[in-house]
This record gives C-alpha cells, sequence and structure tokens, in this order.
C-alpha cells in the first residue's frame, strides 16, 4: 500500500522537527497518525499512548513526550470523552489553508 504526503511533510517539518526541534519521535508520531487518519482517508483515530508506541516502536513516555510537543506545535487536536477516556486524534496541516 502506497500513502501520499504532502511535500511540506518531508521537505519542511521533517527538517523542522527533527532537526530544529531536535524532536525526532515526534516526526514519527506525526508520520503515523497522518499514515491513520489522512492517508487512509480518515478525520480522526482512537489510540492509546500504548498502541501508538506498539505501533512505533517508541516507549509509551517518549509518545506521550512527542504528543505534548505536537500539540504544542498545533500539529495535532486531541479529544477525549473523559480524562482517563482512550484520546482521539486529528492531524492539523496548518500549511493547507
Amino acid at each position: 500500500m502506497y500513502v501520499k504526503l504532502d511535500h511540506y511533510v518531508v521537505d519542511v517539518l521533517m527538517r523542522d522537527l527533527a532537526g530544529h526541534d531536535r524532536k525526532p519521535a515526534a516526526f514519527l508520531v506525526y508520520l503515523f497518525l497522518w499514515y491513520r487518519t489522512v492517508g487512509s482517508d480518515q478525520s480522526r483515530l482512537k489510540a492509546s499512548h500504548q498502541q501508538i508506541a506498539g505501533a512505533t516502536g517508541l516507549s509509551r513516555r517518549t509518545v506521550q513526550n512527542s504528543i505534548a510537543w505536537l500539540l504544542r506545535r498545533r500539529l495535532l487536536r486531541v479529544h477525549r470523552a473523559s480524562r482517563t477516556a482512550v484520546p482521539v486524534y486529528a492531524v492539523n496541516r496548518p500549511w493547507k489553508r
């Protein structure tokens, strides 16, 4: 299966997150969430930190830190029905206006 990425993701975002911000794990998490949402014609993904960790090969704590960074950068939106509910993620593409 092939996934089409916006050029911005590879040309700018990868360099920005991995190089400038020194958060390569955040880029991996973003890429995974992109694949499971935009790349699969879905608007949202319900996934726990542990599920994302298992899919990316990262630790759960690294996934938590990466998601916090992506939220701070406004590259993700998250919704939780309650404090302990499994989060639902939506990928933001601020360069697409």
